[in-house]
């Protein structure tokens, strides 16, 4: 398909105000004033992340696009889906890589009115007493303080999910477990890299070259890959479910023709997630291969 950028040799402030940007945008969303709350979360989402501002216009508007059809905010607070730049070294330009959070999982999966409960959590230590496999019977003695909670070392993952009818899943792994699982399924990830840096035996100079989300934030990803994994396998998907299964962390874009297509992020590992509460800095870009996909989890 025919990927000529479109407006795509401006600063994206500039390009969201372009004839053909607002054209777009109201043909795709219909709504004028759906269009206009759009253009206002994107710019503003835009403006507080300093590497995004560095993205194609397109991809950081097609990718937007992409998660309000899927009816999630791009607010980094909410952390239902993030736009992540990444070095695309093939085509010598930074792209905005759609990636899904696990709250925006979590809200597309309660939004099909299947599901009573639906949660997944990071299990500390003194926490867990037992887990069953077989029998799917999780014993914790949960710390109710948070603050302590937050301080303490995490030793594994919990998802659970009921059904309005009743019927209920539950999932465990240890951290070790999940730990295997990124070190075999994720390209940009290494068990003994991760090791490393939890002893801090890699200066923080140096580690602006270890930019997975992974190494930034294990938590999190695990999150996501265990409500992937317990609603993948024995969830209701709903159409958008499965659109989020196959468009997470892919590169949306936008023809000459003013089309909408994905595509894989097979250039290079997309940099960290900015909070907006982060310094202002832009961080550099690795100067690495590798691409890190979440097909696998």
């Amino acid at each position: 398909m025919n990927n000529a950028p479109v407006a795509n040799k401006l600063k994206f402030s500039a390009a969201i105000s372009t004839p053909t940007y607002i054209g777009l945008i109201n043909r795709t969303l219909g709504d004028p004033n759906r269009a206009k709350r759009f253009i206002a979360s994107i710019t503003s989402a835009v403006a507080v992340n300093p590497a995004l501002q560095d993205c194609t216009p397109n991809t950081i508007l097609a990718g937007a696009l992409l998660g309000e059809s899927l009816n999630l905010s791009p607010s980094p607070q909410l952390g239902q889906f993030y736009l992540v730049p990444f070095k695309n070294k093939k085509a010598g330009v930074t792209d905005a890589q759609f990636v899904l959070g696990y709250k925006g999982y979590i809200q597309l999966a309660l939004r099909t009115g299947q599901y009573r409960r639906l949660n997944v959590v990071a299990v500390k230590e003194g926490e867990l007493i037992s887990y069953n496999a077989f029998s799917e019977e999780l014993v914790c003695n949960w710390i109710e303080d948070e603050e302590r909670r937050a301080g303490l070392k995490t030793v594994g993952y919990a998802a659970r999910f009921e059904y309005m009818n009743g019927f209920e899943k539950v999932l465990y792994w240890s951290k070790e477990k999940m730990i295997a699982h990124a070190d075999r399924y994720s390209p940009a990830f290494s068990a003994a890299v991760a090791k490393r840096i939890e002893n801090g035996e890699i200066p923080a100079s140096e580690m602006w070259k270890y930019s997975s989300f992974w190494y930034k934030d294990f938590d999190g990803m695990a999150m996501k890959t265990m409500l992937r994994q317990i609603i993948g396998k024995w969830g209701i998907m709903s159409s958008e479910i499965e659109a989020a299964f196959e468009k997470d962390a892919s590169v949306a874009n936008v023809s000459s023709s003013g089309e909408i297509f994905t595509e894989p992020a097979d250039s290079e590992e997309p940099q960290q997630i900015i909070q907006q509460d982060e310094p202002s800095e832009t961080p550099q870009m690795p100067e690495t291969n590798e691409a890190i996909t979440f097909d696998d989890i």
